[in-house]
């Protein structure tokens, strides 16, 4: 039994786990404000946001319900339009700015947008009009043409930054964006995962034999999963990864940083430990994906879809990362991946944690897609180096979109230690590297087209790492 609330109210259900929590409440619960759209996490049409328990209250994130299943809202605070609408039929504060600015046409991605910019409010990011209008970068209008809507994402700017030291929540509630009920909220998920607890241990009395038979599908956020396999996984009896508390940690020693299968992107935007090792986080991450899906999407869940051109993956393959299954195996990154979509790993086992070495002293990754946000890579890449003296201590490049696999450059991350950072190192390394590639042609480019543009990033990890005008005229890129 699924337990959580469905905004002001506690429900439960014995649905198959892997229902979408978009079929949900809009056949289940008749809460039509929620709109069905690409399915797959693209245009925003059904975004709601997610309450859970962080750090002693309840944070909330904007999420597509058509790519989660009814497994990862257990415990939590699902919130639709309808649950934030006011009960005499007036406008929030974010509805109102939609209509003063002209921002709605059909209507139809209207709610999207809305719950969006809700979600905005009731965040920790900094409140600036760039950080407004990135937080509706997960919703697509085909009427407006965004000017009006970036219009109502600025003015509402203008009224949080009229809040004076009030939390995010009790600002929200007295400027009316949403109910009053949001202050309970907290004490009911505490008593509802409380209950559940007691269900969960009740059910683990019972015995495994029942669990093992049922022969589950991990899922940790559903953005790939229900976009390949939709019909097949609403119906599965699906194992939730997503909110494993074990499988969220991000920490650190002296030597590795360890990263847990179920952290997302967006966790990884907020660590301090990311936010300290990686000096353009925000500019890079930026680049994957939107703001739901980062709120969704684990990097687990990018490794084992095993797409060539997975973001994260040529992130973590360009930290020489290894990951450790359930099984305490572990195994680099780059032995992960044996041919198109086959792994190194059997059907029982599921990824528990990523670890990389903390002794790189530069980073930077690079994508091409044929748009610039929200979009998948034509090609992508990123690089790490270690220098000392000038020289090239160590060296992981990695790439995706050029071969039937993620790939680490493994002879041109050897050629580059002991180099010293000039012309001749990035002409030569760039020629090795076209002999590691093997590209094709399909609709994000042509071979030629994808050498050329892997070639024009590797010379870009240098122009962004090592200002060229910090090195003498000879060796200037």
């Amino acid at each position: 039994m699924i337990r959580f609330i469905l905004n002001n109210q506690t429900v439960e259900t014995d649905l198959p786990k892997g229902t979408t929590v978009l079929d949900f409440v809009r056949y289940y619960k008749n809460l039509k404000g929620t709109k069905i759209g690409c399915r797959e996490g693209d245009c925003g049409a059904c975004t709601i946001l997610v309450g859970e328990f962080e750090n002693d209250s309840v944070k909330y994130r904007s999420q597509t319900s058509c790519l989660m299943p009814l497994a990862n809202a257990q415990g939590k605070h699902i919130v639709t339009v309808e649950g934030i609408n006011k009960p005499n039929n007036e406008l929030t504060e974010v509805q109102q700015a939609m209509v003063d600015e002209n921002g709605t046409q059909c209507g139809f991605c209207t709610v999207g947008f809305v719950m969006s910019l809700t979600g905005f409010f009731l965040d920790d990011t900094e409140k600036t009009c760039e950080m407004a209008i990135s937080s509706i970068d997960g919703n697509i209008c085909r009427c407006t043409g965004y000017k009006s809507i970036e219009r109502a994402a600025e003015s509402l700017t203008r009224v949080l930054n009229s809040k004076n030291g009030e939390s995010p929540l009790d600002f929200a509630i007295e400027k009316g964006i949403i109910p009053d009920y949001f202050l309970n909220v907290k004490n009911r998920l505490e008593e509802l995962n409380s209950s559940n607890l007691k269900s969960q241990i009740s059910n683990l009395s019972k015995g495994n034999s029942q669990s093992a038979a049922r022969n589950p599908q991990f899922v940790g956020g559903g953005t790939d999963l229900y976009v390949q396999r939709p019909d097949e996984v609403v119906q599965c009896e699906t194992e939730n990864l997503f909110d494993n508390y074990e499988l969220k940690k991000i920490g650190e020693n002296e030597n590795f940083i360890k990263v847990g299968a179920s952290v997302t992107v967006t966790d990884m935007l907020v660590s301090p430990i990311f936010q300290n090792i990686f000096p353009n986080l925000y500019k890079h991450l930026k680049l994957v994906s939107s703001t739901p899906i980062r709120n969704m999407a684990t990097l687990a869940g990018n490794f084992v879809n095993a797409s060539p051109i997975g973001d994260m993956t040529a992130w973590f393959l360009a930290l020489d990362a290894s990951i450790v299954f359930n099984s305490e195996r572990e195994i680099p990154l780059r032995e992960f991946y044996l041919g198109y979509k086959t792994l190194a790993k059997t059907e029982d086992e599921f990824i528990t944690k990523i670890r990389f070495r903390k002794t790189f002293s530069h980073f930077n990754f690079e994508k091409v897609s044929k748009r610039t946000f929200l979009d998948i890579s034509s090609v992508n890449s990123a690089i790490s180096f270690k220098v000392e003296n000038d020289l090239i201590n160590e060296a992981h490049v990695s790439t995706g979109g050029v071969a039937a696999i993620p790939l680490y450059l493994q002879k041109t991350s050897e050629f580059l230690r002991g180099k010293k950072i000039n012309n001749a190192t990035i002409s030569e390394a760039n020629e090795i590297l076209q002999t590691e590639i093997s590209p094709i042609s399909d609709v994000r480019g042509s071979a030629e087209y994808k050498r050329l543009l892997l070639q024009q990033l590797f010379t870009a990890h240098f122009v962004e790492l090592f200002d060229y005008q910090l090195l003498d005229k000879e060796t200037k890129l």
